[in-house]
């Protein structure tokens, strides 16, 4: 069975870090171009993948045959490139945030369905290792009833160079909510259900700042569970990434996922101990007084292309569903305002 051709738009944060290395890795996918106009990532794509063209917009994938198109461009970009894709009969992977519009969002599921061409969204962090412990620990019942669920994304990047996620307006999906939220979100929603915002924080803190770069969420799911999310790139100290409160015990994980930070640093997905953490990392589970570390789920970010493959070639259902999607940038308008 052969290779699917594969193509990814964009070589930034989003086809450097998350794509490209799990498209190469799998023998499942032939990583057959990648777009950039930027010559020093081209040289990059050159020498990481020498067997991979190189061309400068996605217009010229169009005349290559190709079974996926990865869109791992800035989001305002996201919907009129997978129309593109789409009418093209070409399955598409959009990476998060889907699309800045909901509506923009709904009319790409509705086309896919419509022409019966597979679409879906990266929504990796279902697979980061501390939220499929959590996810591990609500399956067993381990809290009880679980009442409360906070998440952070916080860290300290006050020199932050100018990208999308800093220099662009809400509006054309810029800022904290678009970037970190899409994840935060996706992940609340994902463990306990729909959700209606109750409350929120947003600021800008960098001088100049084209949205906001600081935010603080309150969703109360139609399960009863009240979530807490802070997405914060100005965060002096981080708080937990996870604290998970129940009738019987709560659950407090700090730390971030290790993946990421691994493949910025040239690690490949196939490395030995890729994706796990040292025990030294792991949370803790029980009441005050009483708790025990719980190990770290690996983090399985290379599922996705697996998952996806199986999809492409059998017509199961594709990894993330991209309604789920679609809802995440409804709430995103709600607190936005957008």
């Amino acid at each position: 069975m052969r290779s699917l051709r594969t193509a990814v738009i964009g070589f930034g944060t989003a086809g450097r870090v998350f794509h490209t290395p799990f498209v190469d890795a799998n023998p499942d996918y032939e990583l057959a171009a990648v777009v950039t106009g930027d010559e020093q990532r081209r040289d990059e794509v050159l020498a990481r993948y020498p067997g991979t063209r190189v061309v400068d917009g996605a217009a010229a994938l169009l005349d290559r045959e190709l079974d996926l198109v990865v869109i791992g461009s800035p989001p305002a970009s996201h919907a009129a490139l997978a129309h593109t894709f789409l009418d093209a009969g070409v399955a598409v992977v959009v990476d998060k945030p889907f699309t800045v519009a909901s509506a923009q969002g709904r009319e790409l599921v509705e086309k896919a369905d419509r022409l019966g061409v597979p679409l879906t969204v990266f929504q990796n962090r279902r697979w980061d290792g501390d939220f499929r412990t959590v996810r591990r620990l609500l399956a067993d019942r381990a809290l009880g009833t679980v009442w409360r669920f906070e998440s952070r994304f916080e860290w300290w990047k006050p020199d932050r160079g100018s990208s999308w996620k800093t220099g662009t307006a809400a509006a054309d999906g810029g800022g904290i909510l678009y970037d970190l939220g899409a994840h935060v979100i996706d992940q609340a929603v994902h463990l306990f259900g729909d959700a209606v915002p109750a409350y929120h924080e947003l600021f800008t803190r960098r001088p100049g700042g084209a949205a906001p770069d600081d935010a603080f969420v309150v969703l109360h799911h139609e399960t009863g569970v009240v979530s807490h999310l802070w997405m914060n790139g100005l965060a002096t100290q981080a708080g937990p990434r996870f604290r998970v409160l129940g009738s019987q015990a709560g659950f407090t994980k700090h730390g971030m996922d290790p993946q990421e930070a691994a493949l910025r640093g040239g690690a490949r997905p196939t490395d030995p101990g890729f994706g796990h953490e040292p025990s030294t990392a792991w949370g803790v589970l029980g009441l005050d007084g009483a708790t025990r570390a719980v190990p770290t789920e690996p983090g399985r970010y290379a599922e996705f292309y697996a998952l996806l493959a199986t999809a492409l070639r059998d017509g199961t259902p594709v990894p993330v569903d991209p309604m789920d999607s679609v809802r995440v940038i409804e709430l995103i308008e709600q607190l936005s305002g957008t």
